[in-house]
């Protein structure tokens, strides 16, 4: 063995190296590195590789392993520093991502106070407090920094808004109610590296004069939760929250995962004890928020962005990115590619590089890319080459939201896309605006019927009306963003949705009432493992499929051995 090569050993455990079994791999690692410490860190992004080990070495150099198992076999070979399931960042991906925000993610124990200052961690305050408010302020401006949480609104200018409140109270609100089926940018970071975040906070608490400090965080993420009280009490412990003398409270409230409570009014209403809706603005919250005192929300990537700011200058942090959307952005990928995982990028990156470059998606199998969650739009493959930024998702009918993005593979159906992203917002509407609550229901109902086989063309004229009407009837970016997915693929797909309606065919062939299923004999060896797993018996003896019985529910094409059953257009079969 080579063990006396090495200095130290990080194993991976935020919740998606947990997930695959990263807390096995940890414990076994220390009952047999004997005198080697062994420390568990935060995420690296690389999640389609966990769990992930990164032997650090003596002379410097750090060597990592993927996918390791917590058997004695994957730790010897770590142990000695062996060949197998080594990993490497890929060549296209380190060619593109800056990594900044991610800078000590999965490079520290989040819990360990001193992990976080020995890397430059806290420098950023103690900068911020040399300077006047006005000062951090206008640093925050000269950035270019934007809300990371989706509207893109200039942090600076929102800061400056509640630092010119004069009031017995002011309220900071981290907007940690990250809700986007596909995202995990803010989970990350608060498992990662929570003094980051919390570091930011203080920061603008003391630009703007906030009393009192409080992170909405939902409650299905513990291990963020966790982190961040552990991180809150080492600030009490090292006073760092004491600013003009006067002592900040910093509090956690654990959110029920209501979707509209990412919206800000809808946030101060859960956070003061009420139902979580929207209310007209104005008054604004930094005029009049929690109980009535001024308070300014800014999302967790926001805030992970500030200390950065400080710590290295505004010119740095706005030399990169593009004119109109400065800095590098976290994206979540997830969908129909090889390397799904955290990304960091720096604004005005195209979606190609992003999705084939880094993701690793297969250029010859992808459509398109949901971006900005369920209320986002998808882009079509062909308009890849669009650069990454506030003002360019939205001039295609998208909108770039706290940074989720799906790839979608060419054996999708765009309008099942669509149905399943309405399915999700119609059900999370508060039910506060007649527009939302009516309106997303009937589009979602009308998108039922079309992937039933029981559309017509009026049908789509019926989407193209009520879709904006919704946008501008709406009260919150709930309702206002909830049609993008129907009218980005109306806009895009048309031709798929009158497939569905006029030939009642989908040609993705992932619409069930608009399939048949097909055995095809020529190959099959006569298991009958399909005959035993159909709950319905569809499966005759003889191996036919009765599709009148047939629910299309892929059991006995999942377990063909040959791949001999098909999903074919609905009366094909002759």
């Amino acid at each position: 063995m080579s063990q006396e090569k090495i200095r130290k050993i990080r194993v991976g455990v935020a919740s998606c190296g947990v997930a695959a079994g990263a807390d096995a791999v940890l414990e076994l690692l220390r009952s047999r590195a004997e005198s080697i410490p062994v420390e568990g860190t935060g995420c690296l992004g690389h999640c389609y590789a966990e769990p992930m080990v990164e032997v650090l070495l003596d002379n410097g150099d750090s060597i990592f392993y993927r996918n390791v198992k917590a058997e004695n076999g994957y730790i010897d070979n770590i142990l000695s520093l062996g060949e197998k399931d080594r990993f490497e960042v890929p060549p296209a991906r380190k060619a593109k991502e800056l990594i900044k925000v991610l800078a000590l993610a999965g490079r520290i124990d989040p819990t360990r106070f001193e992990d976080y200052t020995e890397n430059g961690g806290y420098e950023g305050l103690k900068r911020a407090l040399s300077m006047t408010p006005a000062d951090v302020v206008n640093e925050v401006k000269l950035s270019g920094l934007r809300g990371r949480g989706g509207g893109g609104f200039p942090t600076g200018t929102k800061w400056s808004f509640l630092a010119a409140k004069d009031a017995p109270e002011k309220i900071l609100i981290c907007n940690a109610d990250e809700g986007d089926p596909g995202a995990f940018m803010d989970r990350s970071l608060m498992e990662s590296v929570p003094h980051q975040v919390l570091e930011g906070m203080l920061i603008a608490a003391y630009a703007t004069g906030a009393t009192k400090l409080f992170i909405y965080c939902r409650a299905e993420y513990p291990m963020a939760i966790c982190h961040l009280k552990i991180a809150i009490n080492q600030i009490y412990e090292h006073k760092l929250n004491v600013i003009n003398g006067r002592e900040l409270e910093i509090i956690i409230k654990e959110g029920a995962g209501a979707f509209v409570c990412g919206e800000e009014t809808a946030l101060i209403a859960s956070l003061e004890g009420q139902r979580g809706t929207p209310r007209f603005r104005p008054p604004f919250p930094t005029d009049s928020g929690w109980k009535g005192y001024p308070s300014m929300i800014n999302n967790v990537e926001t805030f992970g962005n500030v200390p950065l700011i400080l710590r290295e200058g505004a010119a740095a942090f706005a030399a990169i990115g593009t004119e109109g959307s400065k800095g590098t952005k976290l994206f979540a990928l997830a969908g129909d590619l090889k390397n799904p995982g955290l990304v960091e990028v720096p604004m005005g990156t195209t979606l190609r590089e992003i999705v084939f470059d880094i993701g690793g998606a297969d250029p010859d199998k992808v459509k398109a890319v949901q971006t900005g969650g369920p209320s986002g739009g998808c882009i079509p493959v062909e308009l890849f080459d669009t650069p990454v930024d506030y003002d360019s998702l939205k001039k295609l009918g998208a909108i770039m939201g706290s940074g989720g993005m799906i790839v979608i593979g060419k054996d999708r159906c765009m309008v099942e896309t669509a149905r399943y992203f309405l399915d999700f917002t119609h059900r999370e509407s508060c039910g506060k605006c007649t527009f939302c609550r009516v309106g997303t229901t009937r589009m979602f109902e009308t998108l039922e019927r079309i992937v039933a086989g029981k559309g017509e063309m009026a049908d789509l004229e019926f989407l193209e009306d009520i879709g904006p009407k919704i946008r501008m009837g709406s009260l919150c970016g709930l309702g206002q963003t909830a049609p993008n997915p129907v009218l980005a693929t109306l806009r895009y797909y048309r031709h798929e949705y009158e497939a569905h309606v006029k030939d009642h065919q989908c040609e993705a062939l992932q619409c069930s009432a608009l399939v048949d299923m097909y055995l095809d004999k020529t190959n099959c060896i006569k298991c009958k493992l399909c005959v035993k797993t159909c709950p319905v018996g569809a499966i005759s003896d003889d191996l036919v499929i009765d599709n009148e019985k047939c629910t299309r529910c892929n059991a006995c094409k999942d377990v063909c051995p040959k791949k001999t059953i098909h999903r074919v257009k609905k009366g094909s079969i002759q």
